[in-house]
């Protein structure tokens, strides 16, 4: 293979590897240029010509240098200054990204808000060119996760929304969080509040592991302060910046806590104990996508229309998985609700019946005895790898 060849379709996401390819002498075909200020590289840029075939996508560049791409047969992405986020992004979300600006200027201002409205408008308007963007940001965003979760256990929290804090079962929902976390797990959420962001908030807590439990991690305190606003139906705004001052005081996350939100649901603005949040406009590819990779098991605490659709999702691969296959568990946890209140586990446990499905599947009661059944599997010592990632998100373009 020559240099040339090796080149072609490899992705360039941070200006370091972009300072290690020119510097290489390289020719630059076939490089994909991802969501990079090429402000201070331009004269490099300027200086070549072996660009036919390179894709820039986003990021920043002068007038003078666009034309000079376009002229040797590159391609260049536009973005629409005026949106609220970058399509092209080569990172998950941080929480702070997200909420920048709560404090000084109230929710509504925050690129959180601002996307979901960007979103509606485009839509209303039948705007070809935010959809395209929307899409674009989706496809962005799905590689970015891909690279979060390369290579590392992941069990899925499914919960509902409604879960107000204060509640037992907030508490509960946490403490499996933590535990899941100091397993070696990466736990992956619906990323929203209620029993979503107490799963986020104990795996974002969790210090030490399953066989060193480590200092106090400040669960229990941030339980304590987080009951003082129970909801964010009232109050988005004063919900999110106590969270994000818990957060604040909790420091650095364990590194397995990923929420994977959606602004579809307008209505539910996104947790903030997470180390990495891939947010989405699709809620489709964002359902797909968070149990798709909870390769390592599926927790189902109690929840409404759209928990009860997640399980169905959950189940279908399940039943039809090829015979002999080693299946991921399901675990629903509440013999009452799933029984009487919400009767799903009857359906579940007949189309498991006869299925390679038929032992993975499980009802219980307690957080304790869901979390038994996912760490099961696991390996002594398993989380003892490269988990305790720093926050993987970076600042976007403003």
């Amino acid at each position: 293979m020559t240099a040339e060849d090796s080149s072609r379709h490899r992705e360039v996401e941070t200006l370091a590897a972009l300072d290690a390819v020119l510097a290489s002498g390289r020719p630059l075909r076939g490089l994909r240029l991802q969501d990079l200020d090429l402000t201070r590289r331009e004269d490099a840029f300027l200086a070549r010509t072996d660009v036919e075939g390179l894709v820039v996508l986003g990021g920043r560049l002068s007038e003078a240098l666009d034309v000079h791409l376009r002229t040797h047969h590159a391609l260049v992405f536009p973005s629409d200054p005026h949106a609220p986020v970058d399509p092209y992004r080569a990172t998950l979300y941080s929480p702070l990204e997200l909420y920048r600006g709560l404090a000084d200027r109230g929710y509504a201002a925050t690129p959180d808000a601002r996307a979901y409205r960007w979103a509606r408008e485009a839509a209303a308007h039948h705007d070809a060119f935010v959809t395209l963007l929307r899409a674009i940001h989706d496809d962005s965003v799905t590689d970015a996760l891909d690279e979060f979760v390369d290579g590392r256990p992941v069990v899925g929290v499914m919960g509902g929304h409604a879960l107000e804090r204060g509640r037992t079962a907030y508490a509960g929902a946490a403490h499996l969080g933590r535990t899941l976390a100091r397993a070696g797990l990466v736990v992956a959420t619906g990323g929203g509040p209620g029993a979503m962001e107490a799963a986020n908030l104990g795996a974002y807590a969790a210090r030490g592991d399953g066989l060193d439990q480590g200092p106090d991690d400040g669960l229990d305190d941030a339980l304590d302060r987080l009951a003082s606003v129970p909801s964010f139906r009232e109050d988005v705004g004063r919900w999110a910046q106590l969270a994000l001052d818990v957060r604040a005081d909790l420091g650095p996350g364990s590194g397995r806590s990923l929420g994977i939100p959606t602004w579809f649901y307008g209505h539910e603005p996104p947790g903030v104990f997470c180390d990495g949040i891939a947010k989405y406009f699709s809620n489709a590819l964002r359902e797909d996508g968070l149990l798709a990779r909870s390769t390592h098991g599926l927790v189902v605490l109690e929840g409404a229309a759209g928990t009860v659709q997640e399980v169905f999702q959950a189940v279908t691969p399940l039943f039809y998985a090829t015979p002999g296959a080693v299946l991921p568990p399901l675990v629903l946890v509440g013999h009452e609700y799933w029984t009487d209140t919400v009767p799903v586990w009857a359906a579940v446990a007949a189309l498991a019946r006869g299925r390679g499905m038929d032992g993975v599947v499980h009802l219980v009661d307690t957080v304790q005895e869901a979390a038994d059944v996912v760490t099961a599997g696991l390996p002594r010592g398993a989380h003892a790898s490269a988990d305790a990632q720093a926050d993987p998100s970076r600042e976007a373009h403003p």
